[in-house]
């Protein structure tokens, strides 16, 4: 997948209660194992890109998810859902949006688009909750909360 290492654009907002918490914009474009023999986008590959606009908005925030890591804080994905509203191609340029849009003190809700050239074609949601090692709930640490939050 092409993309930029710099997001396009990335806003942070310290009022929780925004619909809007973050948001960054990547660009993507489709890669030939990405799609069916048809060449269209496999629809199992929107969960990926979702999940490059997560950590691409996290390191565009200022923290490093395999940092999280070794700190042993994980997220893991709770729920998925995508709507498939228009196909994307091979070759074709996307632009992704991720929006963090709610969070707890333990999980995080994000929004997704998938555009090309303004035309939506896919819009997603995920939730994300914080574990430790053995895969157990546990806060999210303060500093990833608010502005500075994944």
């Amino acid at each position: 997948m092409t993309r930029s290492n710099e997001a396009s654009h990335v806003r942070a907002h310290p009022e929780p209660s925004r619909v809007e918490l973050a948001r960054i914009e990547l660009p993507i474009r489709v890669r030939y194992p990405e799609a069916d023999p048809m060449g269209y986008l496999h629809h199992s590959v929107y969960p990926q890109y979702f999940e490059i606009g997560r950590i691409e908005l996290l390191r565009a925030l200022g923290h490093s998810y395999a940092d999280l890591e070794r700190q042993g804080v994980f997220f893991v994905v709770t729920k998925l859902e995508i709507r498939y509203r228009q196909p994307a191609r091979f070759d074709e340029q996307l632009t992704l949006i991720a929006k963090l849009v709610k969070q707890t003190t333990v999980r995080f809700d994000h929004a997704y688009e998938i555009k090309r050239e303004g035309l939506l074609l896919a819009e997603g949601q995920t939730t994300i909750a914080c574990v430790d090692r053995q895969g157990e709930v546990q806060p999210i640490p303060d500093h990833l909360l608010a502005t500075s939050a994944p």
